[in-house]
C-alpha cells in the first residue's frame, strides 16, 4: 500500500531529513577535534556537566524536590528556546532524584511521557517540580513540572514510572 501523497513524497521526505542530519566538513571536522577523557569513580560524565551544569537544589525532602534552572545556551534550539529533548532529560534526572534511595540499585526508567505547555528562552529562570505520586513494590511514579518564575507559567509537565529490580544478596 502506498503512503498517503504518494511514493515520490516519501522519498522526497526521507531525503529532507536525511539531509537535515548531515554534518557540514566544519561541523564534522570540529567534533573529530573533541576530546572525552575516561571517567573516573566518582567524578560527574561529560553527560552530567553538559546537562546539568547550573542547575540549583533549592528544597530536598524525601519523595519531593524543587530545583532551580537558568537556561543555558547549550540546552537551546536553533529558535532560542529551551530544547524538548533538554526538557525530556530535566524530567528523566529530576523525576528520578526523588525515587533515589542511596545504597540500593539505581532505577530503571519505564515508561516517561512529557506535554509541552509553553516555551522557555534563553535565560529564563525555571523552578522544577518533582514529586513522587506513589509506590507499590519496586514500581514508583513521579511527576515533574517545569514552571517560569518570572511568569508562573507551566513550561512542561512531565511523569516518570520507575522500577527498581531487587538488590542482588
Amino acid at each position: 500500500m502506498a503512503p498517503i501523497g504518494g511514493e515520490d513524497e516519501d522519498v522526497n521526505m526521507k531525503k529532507k531529513a536525511k539531509e537535515s542530519l548531515e554534518l557540514s566538513q566544519d561541523e564534522s571536522e570540529a567534533v573529530s577535534r573533541i576530546v572525552v577523557p575516561a571517567q573516573r569513580p566518582g567524578e560527574s560524565s561529560i553527560y552530567d556537566m553538559f546537562s546539568l551544569r547550573g542547575i540549583r537544589v533549592d528544597r530536598a525532602e524525601p519523595g519531593f524536590v524543587v530545583c532551580t534552572l537558568k537556561v543555558p545556551p547549550r540546552l537551546t534550539d536553533r529558535a532560542g528556546n529551551l530544547a524538548q529533548g533538554a526538557i525530556a532529560n530535566l524530567v528523566d534526572v529530576v523525576g528520578a532524584s526523588v525515587a533515589y534511595i542511596h545504597g540500593l540499585p539505581m532505577n530503571v526508567s519505564v515508561d516517561i511521557s512529557v506535554s509541552y505547555m509553553s516555551k522557555a528562552k534563553l535565560d529564563d529562570e525555571l523552578e522544577i517540580t518533582s514529586q513522587r505520586l506513589g509506590q507499590r513494590g519496586g514500581y514508583s511514579g513521579v511527576i515533574v513540572i517545569l514552571r517560569n518564575k518570572a511568569t508562573g507559567e507551566v513550561v512542561a509537565e512531565g511523569r516518570h514510572s520507575m522500577f527498581r529490580p531487587a538488590a542482588k544478596l
